[in-house]
């Protein structure tokens, strides 16, 4: 389960659970101006979450995984019927971890298609990365990077917020077992002519066996 605090009051939530090894699948909801004095508004409806792990990584090899993620960020235009910051959509990812000194370091890419979010008339393929590094059991830093393709053309260019993609920073901690606070630094490469600052969330992550 991951709650995530984002600007101007939005708010979003999510469950995700693995029914098999490999399989996982989840759903999500959320709202704008949940917090705050302004007019509260829904997200049109709930989002999911699917991934399935196709190879297991191995010393040598990366895991590859597929999925589908409908849940963008930010506000959402009812008009272009997309999120400010456009959901992934049908992906493919590797992923590969390594032992340091510190603890686990990872490094992940992958490839998207939004079929969804199309209604800006840009539904161009897109890039994602990152990479994430422990310090100690309880302190790790994560950074990604969206290449955000599919917002660079047509009314899509227009709106979006980002300048050569998102660039995002986390410092996540885990003071206790299972239960993590995070604190994400948004849209690091923002565009100035339409905004005048990056993005600070705080995300709450709960993760429980059964």
């Amino acid at each position: 389960m991951d709650m995530r605090v984002q600007k101007n009051g939005g708010f979003s939530a999510g469950l995700k659970v693995g029914i098999t090894d490999r399989f996982q699948f989840g759903m999500s909801f959320g709202a704008s101006n949940l917090i705050g004095d302004d007019s509260l508004k829904w997200y049109p409806h709930p989002e999911v979450n699917i991934k399935y792990r196709l190879i297991d990584e191995t010393t040598s090899m990366p895991g590859i995984a597929l999925g589908l993620n409908s849940q963008g960020f930010g506000s959402y235009d009812e008009i272009l019927e997309r999120y400010e910051v456009k959901a992934y959509g049908v992906y493919a990812s590797a992923s590969k971890n390594w032992a340091t000194p510190l603890g686990n370091m990872g490094l992940h890419a992958g490839v998207n298609q939004n079929f969804l979010e199309i209604n800006d008339q840009d539904e161009d393929q897109s890039l994602f990365m990152g990479f994430d590094i422990e310090f100690n059991p309880e302190l790790s830093v994560l950074v990604e990077y969206n290449a955000a393709l599919n917002e660079n053309d047509m009314e899509a260019e227009d709106i979006a917020i980002n300048r050569d993609g998102y660039l995002n920073a986390a410092v996540r901690w885990t003071f206790v077992e299972r239960l993590h606070i995070e604190m994400d630094f948004n849209n690091l490469l923002f565009d100035e002519d339409k905004v005048d600052y990056f993005n600070r969330e705080l995300k709450i992550i709960y993760i429980e066996y059964f």
